[in-house]
């Protein structure tokens, strides 16, 4: 009986020591530590505690790992790529393991320059309708057949439609022959057939569908990064949608050129600014967009460009490693001269899987602030440089701030490039 009552005092004083350290700061800031890590080659990540901690790496991953403790503060370093676990504890009982995935350094080209940008779209967008003024009184045949304003037209009686031009000949035929258009358009992810029956203008007896297509768009932007040996590059950091529409163009192919900066339109809070440029006088591309995300535009370079005030490549920053503070962009506020200008990463997501809006940054430069007013469109893209790492780029300015935004980690931008930067194998891209 005695032994019964010592073995339940025991059991509750176990439990209640369980309770007491399961709500304790010093286990919480434990449980917060991410599970999974990754880090670069000669990285290093600091967690604090507000007690003394002590951790243990697993025997096989001391060629990975290096581990430091210093009263209440624990480092972890990367010496080299490879896999490894970290045994945390607390009072010497073990309480969490940590697996940490130790990556070789990855390097990039930073760009800054102003492109511009050439989308021709996948078959012919429709942006808007228009009625028709027939003997029986005003229709769109579009609306009739049910086509919606953003829907893509790609084959008509099954011969696919590349631009505008090509439509011309089939409304024309069956305008003669009065027979329907078979049309196959592109909503969404969904593909629907329809019917289309065009009607003559009794203003100059032409056969019309009743709808506004477009079959390219054009616009400016700024150079993110782009890797060396393979070309591939990354800009913009947002989708581009078009302007009628609002939606994302879906991209058939594309190219950028070089632009040039005239002007800039000021920005005010309430009213963003603009950068006005024109496609430099050499209009030969110098890449191709094979992708337009909402990280970015994507594609692959025909030549090597540089933006004569950081010509050498730089490491990439994880979204783990962005800290609130000081760092720069590259842009260009005057014809193509790309200058370095200080801002101030006001917050940052360490996000675990893809995602836009993963900074805040605020323009702190004067002189930027003076020429601009804060971000403008035509920045969208300009690389953000961290304690020499490109850690992301501009894309959005705040309405109601113009001189603060939101940025995108570089992380998800070589990721939609389709760069691994996560590769075990992978050699170092540049000394």
């Amino acid at each position: 009986m005695r032994e019964d009552i010592i073995r339940k005092i025991v059991g509750v004083f176990l439990l209640v020591s369980v309770m007491v350290l399961c709500v304790s700061q010093p286990f919480k800031e434990y449980v917060q530590i991410p599970n999974n890590i990754t880090m670069f080659e000669g990285q290093g990540l600091h967690f604090q505690s507000s007690v003394p901690v002590t951790a243990k790496i697993n025997e096989n991953s001391s060629s990975s790992l290096g581990i430091e403790t210093d009263h209440k503060t624990l480092a972890l370093n990367g010496k080299q790529a490879g896999e490894g676990q970290v045994v945390l504890q607390l009072a010497g009982v073990p309480v969490k393991q940590v697996n940490v995935d130790v990556i070789p350094e990855y390097k990039v080209y930073p760009g800054g320059q102003s492109i511009g940008v050439k989308l021709n779209t996948l078959g012919v967008l429709v942006v808007g309708h228009h009625q028709v003024d027939t003997e029986e009184g005003k229709q769109s045949p579009g609306e009739i057949a049910g086509i919606q304003v953003g829907d893509i037209i790609t084959k008509i009686n099954g011969k696919t439609i590349e631009q505008m031009s090509d439509v011309a000949p089939f409304v024309q035929e069956s305008g003669k022959t009065g027979n329907p258009l078979d049309v196959v358009i592109t909503r969404e992810k969904e593909t629907i057939n329809t019917k289309l029956i065009p009607l003559k203008d009794k203003q100059d007896s032409s056969f019309r569908i009743g709808l506004y297509i477009r079959d390219s768009a054009a616009g400016i932007g700024t150079m993110t990064f782009y890797d060396p040996i393979t070309m591939k590059y990354g800009a913009l950091g947002h989708v581009i949608s078009d302007m009628d529409t609002k939606k994302p163009i879906v991209v058939q192919d594309g190219q950028i050129v070089r632009s040039t900066v005239t002007s800039i339109d000021k920005g005010s809070n309430g009213v963003p600014g603009e950068k006005l440029a024109r496609f430099s006088n050499d209009r030969s591309a110098i890449g191709d967009i094979s992708r337009n995300s909402p990280f970015g535009i994507f594609g692959t370079l025909n030549k090597d460009i540089e933006n004569g005030i950081m010509d050498k490549a730089l490491p990439i920053a994880l979204s783990t490693e962005v800290k609130e503070g000081p760092a720069k962009i590259l842009t260009v506020v005057d014809g193509d001269k790309v200058e370095e200008f200080d801002v101030e990463v006001v917050s940052s997501i360490p996000q675990k899987f893809p995602a836009t809006k993963g900074m805040v940054i605020k323009i702190t430069d004067p002189v930027l602030l003076e020429k601009t007013g804060g971000i403008v469109q035509g920045m969208s893209g300009s690389p953000i440089i961290q304690n020499g790492k490109v850690i992301g780029a501009v894309t959005h300015v705040f309405v109601n701030d113009s001189t603060s935004g939101y940025g995108v980690h570089i992380e998800w931008m070589l990721n939609e490039a389709g760069i691994d930067i996560y590769q075990k194998d992978k050699e170092e891209k540049v000394g």
